[in-house]
């Protein structure tokens, strides 16, 4: 058995044990809130990567993707996995439209990426695409509702339906008592929560985490899946970037990259 059979053996089988103990125990009341209030408005996308390239200049050109293909249907959770340099993060920013690819189409929602303008992407990022990155970049002089009102403010919403929907927000996803700290005040797992519940603010077709639970002791992750879970429950899209068995026995499907390509669609 290869070490990516055996890995998504193990993930399936984590998957079947948390689902026969949620079924014996029943799911958490505050996650059907939270589904309920993810769930108003959203439009879950599709994703479509077609033959991408991607090559970075050193000394000479060294291919980080090379000719990926990818479809992701809308509500589905995959997790990508594979070692260091393997180019799950390449791809990732790829499909958020932080990076464009040298070949290759890539499209989310039904819109174009790839060819798109820095411009147009951001607007892309504004509307369609939420993503949470290692950084986080929670903004340290802004409380954590304003946090989570930025993305809102961004795309038009008035500062009084900002704040009121920012607010619903933390509140149904049982993190109303950090509504007025500072991110500074947070521990690792709670900015984790934090920077997913501000990438949903949107109601985004597709939110892209990268390694979400990297840093994190292991209540503090279980606690920021169990968030992503209440999102995917709710029809949320996601692609999420793991080395965690983990996190990969939460998604639908578990994607495995060697060397710059899918070797193992899942």
């Amino acid at each position: 058995m290869t070490n990516t059979q055996r890995t998504s053996q193990q993930a399936s089988q984590q998957k079947s044990q948390r689902a026969s103990q949620r079924a014996s125990k029943g799911g958490p009341a505050s996650g059907d809130v939270g589904s309920s209030v993810i769930a108003r408005s959203l439009r879950p996308g599709s994703i479509v990567c077609r033959n991408v390239w991607r090559r970075y200049r050193g000394s000479h050109l060294v291919p980080a993707l090379g000719g990926v293909d990818l479809r992701v249907t809308p509500g589905e959770w995959v997790a990508i996995m594979g070692p260091s340099g393997s180019g799950k993060s390449t791809l990732l920013n790829l499909i958020g439209g932080l990076d464009v690819p040298d070949t290759g189409d890539i499209t989310v929602h039904g819109e174009p990426v790839s060819s798109a303008s820095r411009a147009e992407r951001a607007n892309l990022r504004r509307t369609h695409i939420g993503i949470v990155l290692q950084s986080l970049n929670l903004l340290a002089d802004l409380t954590v509702g304003q946090n989570v009102e930025l993305p809102l403010r961004l795309a038009g919403a008035s500062r009084r339906e900002a704040r009121r929907e920012a607010s619903r927000l933390l509140h149904a996803l049982g993190l109303e008592r950090f509504e007025n700290k500072m991110p500074d005040q947070l521990s690792g797992g709670e900015q984790q929560r934090v920077a997913i519940i501000r990438a949903l603010a949107n109601r985004p077709a597709v939110l892209l985490a990268d390694e979400p639970t990297g840093a994190l002791d292991r209540q503090s992750a279980t606690e920021v899946l169990d968030l992503l879970r209440v999102a995917h429950e709710a029809g949320q899209t996601l692609v999420v970037v793991t080395h965690d068995q983990r996190v990969a026995s939460y998604a639908d499907r578990v994607v495995f990259m060697e060397d710059g390509v899918i070797v193992d669609h899942g």
